[in-house]
C-alpha cells in the first residue's frame, strides 16, 4: 500500500462517527450490515450514515452491495488487510511476525499457576440480548451434544431478562436437562473470577453490533446470527415452528462444531470454519 493511500484509509477514521460506522462493520466482518441496521445500532440519521459511508468508501475501506432494495455494506477485508501490513512492516525492526503471533498458534489449553492442566474442555459462551431463547438453546444443545470437549455458557446483553416460556417447552419436549438454566447478564462473565473463555458466539444480529470489552484471553469468536422466535407473531403454530427453527439451525450448527478438531486447527483455519457454520441452516425436516 503507498503512503498516501495509508495517510487517507487513517485520516478518514479519525473521525469518531466513521470509526464507529468501520468498527462495527469490522465485528460482522465478513458479512455485510444493512444500512439500516447500521444507522438503527448508532442511533445515526441516514443522512449522517451516508455521509460516513461515503468516506470510508472513498478511502477504500469500505463496499457496498445492493440485495433487492437493500443496499449492505461490508469492510474491504482486502484492503483492510494491506493497511495492516503497512503499518505493522517495520515492527520490530522489520520482523513482524513478532507482533502477533496469535494467529499462527493453535488453541492452546490454559495452565494453572502450578503447571497443571485445568479441565481439559474449552470454555464457550453465546451471547444474545435476552439470553431467553436462542443463546439458551446453544447452551442447552452444546451440552448435550458436546459436553466431554466443551463447557457450555450463555448470556444476554439487556441488564435484565428471564428465561421464554415457550423456548423452555420447547427444550423440556426435546428431553433436555434445564435445571441449571437461567437468565444471565454478560457482565458476569467478564469479571477477574469468571471462568475464561475459549470461542465466544453472538446469536443474534443486535448484539453482534454492540460495543463489548475485549475478552481476556482473547478468545476466537463467531457470529452465528439467528432469528429472533420470540418477535414472530401470528397463530400458535406459526410461533412454534420459529421456535422449532431456531432449535434446528443451532443444532446443526452445533453439530458441526463438535466434530471439529479444534485442539489441532490453527487460529485462521478454525475462524474460517466457524465463520463457514454461520452461514449453514437446517437441513429441512431433519428434528433432533
Amino acid at each position: 500500500m503507498e503512503s498516501s493511500t495509508a495517510t487517507e484509509a487513517l485520516a478518514t477514521l479519525g473521525h469518531p462517527g466513521r470509526l464507529a460506522v468501520f468498527r462495527l462493520l469490522a465485528r460482522r466482518a465478513p458479512d455485510g450490515v444493512p444500512a439500516g441496521e447500521i444507522a438503527a445500532a448508532l442511533g445515526l440519521k441516514p443522512n449522517t450514515l451516508s455521509v460516513h459511508v461515503a468516506a470510508l468508501s472513498r478511502a477504500g475501506l469500505v463496499h457496498a452491495t445492493r440485495m433487492g432494495r437493500t443496499i449492505r455494506y461490508g469492510i474491504d477485508l482486502q484492503e483492510v488487510g494491506a493497511l495492516i501490513d503497512f503499518l505493522i512492516t517495520d515492527c520490530c525492526r522489520g520482523r513482524p511476525e513478532l507482533c502477533a503471533p496469535l494467529a499462527s498458534h493453535t488453541l492452546e489449553r490454559r495452565n494453572r499457576k502450578d503447571g497443571s492442566m485445568q479441565d481439559t474442555r474449552f470454555n464457550v459462551l453465546f451471547i444474545c440480548t435476552g439470553n431467553s431463547a436462542r443463546s439458551d438453546f446453544a447452551e442447552t444443545l452444546l451440552r448435550a451434544l458436546g459436553s466431554t470437549k466443551f463447557r457450555a455458557f450463555s448470556a444476554g446483553t439487556k441488564p435484565y431478562s428471564e428465561l421464554n416460556a415457550e423456548a423452555i417447552k420447547l427444550l423440556t419436549h426435546r428431553g433436555h436437562d434445564i435445571s441449571a438454566l437461567r437468565a444471565k447478564n454478560v457482565a458476569e462473565f467478564q469479571g477477574p473470577d469468571a471462568p475464561q473463555m475459549d470461542f465466544v458466539f453472538t446469536v443474534c444480529d443486535r448484539a453482534a453490533n454492540e460495543e463489548c470489552p475485549p475478552w481476556p484471553g482473547q478468545p476466537i469468536t463467531a457470529h452465528w446470527g439467528i432469528p429472533d422466535p420470540v418477535k414472530v407473531v401470528g397463530t400458535a403454530a406459526e410461533r412454534g415452528l420459529a421456535f422449532q427453527e431456531a432449535y434446528r439451525t443451532l443444532r446443526h450448527r452445533l453439530m458441526g462444531f463438535v466434530a471439529l478438531p479444534v485442539a489441532t486447527l490453527d487460529r485462521i483455519s478454525l475462524q474460517g470454519k466457524l465463520d463457514a457454520l454461520g452461514q449453514e441452516h437446517a437441513v429441512d425436516g431433519v428434528l433432533s
